[in-house]
């Protein structure tokens, strides 16, 4: 995996760096609200690009709102409003000590949307960024969303157990939590390859490693236990918007048969788009293709 997720659109390469460096300042200045507080008083950094139909974009575990930046380079040149946050701990939000739970974090994207005073928005999340998105419709209901959009996502239920045949078995996830305690830089270096296609620039590769790395190992620590101590099976029979999940075919972090299919066997009218070949970093790794049927399903 890699730092966090990178950023990908027609843009020249000037472009997408002004993108990933845009301050809150320039939000303010478009009469846009320039923090975001979470009830309990942490700030929640978020990008604001474009204008028209928003649209909010929720990270991976361990990355920023940087990763979507080529989707959001496209989609804002296209007539959306593009929304992404860093999470608690993540990026340039506070790094508060408490708060890693799903339902707190699912609040936290709650009071992104109030913030901002969003309508009719559409909802993209990203492997932890959908279990996001999902508790966030089953805890907050759907009155606020138009859409939504799954993109390699990590659920509904990722540990095995007696009526749940599609997980890991805890010990695993175990395992995977003493890697990140005892050396995360190397855990993150052995499980770079299959995050990314042999095609993948080592230059991008470097971006989302230094992205993940940046990451506080208490919040990676935190956040991954709240994502595998969640069972989101009872969320999605309340999921009751056009609901499009996309997943590749070759996603190592999280196989297709135990979520991508999980999620829209779940969700009534989800539509199941897999990626042949494609692994969890299709964000970057099948970028064009991503963004199109983004815009498309957005359209529709």
């Amino acid at each position: 995996m890699h730092r966090r997720d990178i950023l990908t659109s027609g843009l020249a390469v000037g472009s997408v760096a002004a993108l990933a460096n845009a301050r809150p300042a320039a939000a303010a200045q478009a009469g846009k609200p320039a923090t975001v507080y979470a009830k309990d008083g942490t700030r929640l950094f978020h990008r604001d690009w474009g204008e028209g139909q928003p649209v909010v974009f929720v990270s991976s575990w361990g990355l920023s709102s940087e990763m979507w930046a080529y989707q959001v380079a496209h989609l804002s040149e296209r007539g959306f409003r593009c929304i992404a946050f860093d999470r608690r701990g993540h990026g340039r939000s506070d790094v508060p000590g408490r708060g890693y739970d799903m339902d707190t974090l699912a609040d936290d994207l709650a009071a992104v949307i109030d913030a901002l005073g969003l309508k009719d928005v559409i909802l993209v999340g990203h492997s932890m960024g959908g279990a996001e998105v999902v508790r966030y419709l089953g805890k907050h209901g759907t009155a606020m969303v138009r859409k939504v959009v799954l993109v390699a996502a990590v659920g509904p239920y990722v540990v095995q157990t007696p009526d749940n045949p599609y997980g890991a078995p805890m010990a695993y996830h175990q395992a995977t939590l003493k890697q990140y305690a005892a050396d995360f830089p190397k855990w993150a270096m052995d499980n770079q390859a299959p995050f990314f296609t042999p095609e993948t620039s080592p230059a991008m590769k470097a971006w989302l490693t230094e992205q993940l790395l940046a990451t506080p190992v208490p919040v990676a620590v935190a956040a991954f236990k709240a994502l595998i101590d969640k069972d989101l099976r009872p969320d999605l029979a309340k999921i009751d918007r056009p609901t499009l999940v996309i997943h590749g075919d070759k996603d190592a972090s999280a196989p297709l048969a135990i979520t991508g299919q999980r999620l829209a066997a779940g969700i009534k009218g989800a539509e199941l788009k897999v990626y042949a070949g494609a692994p969890h970093g299709l964000f970057v790794t099948h970028m064009e293709r991503l963004n199109t049927d983004l815009e498309a399903f957005f359209r529709a």
